[in-house]
C-alpha cells in the first residue's frame, strides 16, 4: 500500500515547493520578486502574449497581473501595447533592459536544476524528464 507522503501528487507538489523555496532563497538580495520574476520568464517564452492570456498561464486574477505588469513597465523592463485585433486589449513585450533581469533568472535556474539532478545519471534524467512530459501532456488532454 502506497503511503500518502510517497503518492505522485504529494511528491510532486513537495517537489514543486522546494524548488520555489530555493529560487526565492537564491533571488535574494535581487529587485525581483518571485512573481515578477515569473511573469519575466514567461513574457519571454510568449513574446506579445495578451495581458489576459499571461493572466492564465501564471494563474493569477487579471487585476493582480495588472499590477504587476505596471511594476515592470514602471522598471523599463515591459512594455503594454495595444493589441491590433481588440483595441481594449494589451499584449506585452520585454524590453531590452528586461536582458539582463532573464539572464539572472535563467543562472538561478541552472543552479537549482544541478543540485536538484545531483546524484541521477543521464539515463534517469531523460527518464525522469519523459515521465513528467508524459504526464503533463495525460493531464493537458482532458
Amino acid at each position: 500500500m502506497e503511503l500518502r507522503q510517497d503518492s505522485i501528487g504529494f511528491l510532486m507538489a513537495d517537489v514543486s515547493r522546494l524548488m520555489r523555496q530555493s529560487f526565492q532563497k537564491r533571488m535574494e538580495g535581487s529587485s525581483l520578486t518571485m512573481a515578477q520574476a515569473r511573469a519575466l520568464f514567461y513574457v519571454s517564452r510568449h513574446e506579445g502574449v495578451r495581458q489576459v492570456d499571461l493572466a492564465e498561464l501564471l494563474e493569477v486574477q487579471p487585476i493582480t497581473l495588472a499590477r504587476l505588469i505596471d511594476h515592470l513597465q514602471a522598471e523599463g523592463l515591459v512594455e503594454r501595447r495595444t493589441d491590433l485585433a481588440d483595441r481594449r486589449a494589451y499584449q506585452i513585450y520585454l524590453t531590452d533592459k528586461a536582458g539582463p533581469y532573464l539572464s539572472i533568472i535563467d543562472e538561478v535556474a541552472l543552479g537549482i536544476r544541478k543540485d536538484i539532478l545531483k546524484g541521477l545519471d543521464k539515463e534517469q534524467v531523460d527518464t525522469l524528464l519523459f515521465a513528467l512530459h508524459k504526464i503533463r501532456e495525460n493531464l493537458s488532454s482532458r
